[in-house]
């Protein structure tokens, strides 16, 4: 009985944190910066010792791989493994680089990582091969990227939405799911054709 209080009281604590946390953190969108694309290359280097035989490529993902769009200065690395099962034996040395592991966060099939607490720098999204996100991701800022137009509908969105939503992470974030999915459909037929 003691053991199930406290467990209850140790899963409430952290999703209270989790909740405090999010509220904290503000959304400020930053120019497009070139440096990104380097960033992310070093961090790269330094990570994929880590994965070792298990890692089959990584790719730049996310807003700050889309040529001129603002963004928030958080770099999102996705790393495609031969195993999804041997990704926690490398949660140690991750956390030796300041990464924080946060196992499937809210993504079944995957392997999340954030680095620079409130101020985050980095995540990593870690998927096995023929994970249908890897290509989801891929192709979504393939797409963005020669379509420039659909680029400035989506900074726009991203803006209104930081003006309504600054210090509400999952509102800005639920704000942009019409028009990803939206994208991720043209996308697909964009690939197709």
């Amino acid at each position: 009985m003691v053991r199930c209080k406290r467990q209850f009281y140790f899963t409430t604590h952290a999703v209270y944190l989790e909740t405090l946390d999010k509220r904290m953190r503000t959304i400020n969108l930053v120019e497009h910066s070139e440096r990104w694309a380097t960033d992310f290359e070093k961090e790269v280097d330094s990570i994929k010792d880590i994965f070792s035989e298990n890692l089959i490529a990584a790719y730049h993902i996310g807003s700050t791989a889309i040529s001129g769009l603002r963004a928030k200065p958080v770099i999102d690395i996705l790393l495609e493994v031969r195993f999804l099962s041997e990704v926690d034996k490398c949660n140690k040395r991750l956390e030796e680089l300041d990464y924080e592991a946060k196992g499937e966060y809210g993504l079944e099939g995957r392997r999340f990582f954030q680095k620079g607490g409130k101020e985050r720098t980095h995540h990593i999204h870690v998927f096995e091969t023929g994970n249908v996100e890897i290509e989801r991701h891929k192709l979504f800022v393939e797409f963005m990227n020669a379509h420039p137009g659909r680029v400035a509908e989506y900074e726009k969105l991203k803006i209104e939405l930081t003006s309504k939503y600054k210090q509400e992470p999952d509102k800005y974030s639920e704000g942009k799911a019409a028009f990803i999915k939206a994208i991720d459909a043209e996308a697909t037929g964009w690939k197709n054709s």
